[in-house]
């Protein structure tokens, strides 16, 4: 390497400390741009299908999803106010004169934008994890057969309760843990409704 070579990358790294700042506020504004727009697919994702998909799911799943869903956004939603933060800067009062005043300001502003940019992209990571936790409980958790609820049926004769196996215009068969397989006339049915249990 020649003397010039060196004294070229010596001012250069001279001038990282008064480029920092702007560095880190354009990749501050990356990072708001990503956040932002996953946050928004996220919520028209859950709008749009969330009830959807998750009103077959047994309660502690569907509640367990929709928690891990809300947390998600929360985080995403905190690390796009913190991009902007970082992007951007806060409100200042006071317009820095002074050499020595703008140089702490900067040190404290670089400080601040590292913070904001550092828990930014945690709350990116922590939201995509939480979503894909939601989906996967989503997704592995068994939904039960709509013909494997237990009901009521109420007949002239009197009340019966077991799994619901036919209904159709002729009869309504149900399996009843006593008697097994029951046919009834369709005749002599007077209401079928959803039971908590046997």
């Amino acid at each position: 390497m020649s003397a010039r070579s060196d004294r070229r990358w010596a001012e250069l790294a001279r001038e990282v400390e008064f480029t920092r700042l702007p560095e880190l506020r354009r990749q501050a504004e990356g990072w708001r741009t990503g956040l932002t727009g996953l946050t928004a697919l996220l919520a028209v994702l859950v709008l749009l299908k969330g009830r959807d998909d998750l009103a077959g799911l047994p309660a502690w799943a569907r509640d367990s999803a929709t928690g891990l869903l809300l947390a998600a956004f929360l985080l995403l939603t905190t690390g796009s106010l913190l991009a902007v933060r970082a992007a951007h800067g806060a409100p200042e009062r006071e317009i820095l004169l002074g050499g020595q005043a703008l140089r702490r300001w900067t040190e404290q502003e670089v400080a601040r934008v590292t913070r904001a940019l550092a828990w930014a992209s945690l709350c990116c990571v922590l939201g995509v994890v939480l979503v894909v936790g939601a989906l996967v409980v989503a997704w592995v958790t068994t939904t039960s057969d709509p013909a494997t609820h237990p009901v009521v049926v109420r007949t002239n004769s009197g009340v019966l309760c077991g799994e619901l196996i036919v209904v159709d215009r002729q009869r309504v068969a149900i399996r009843t843990e006593t008697d097994g397989r029951v046919t009834l006339p369709r005749a002599t049915v007077l209401s079928v409704g959803p039971a908590r249990a046997c």
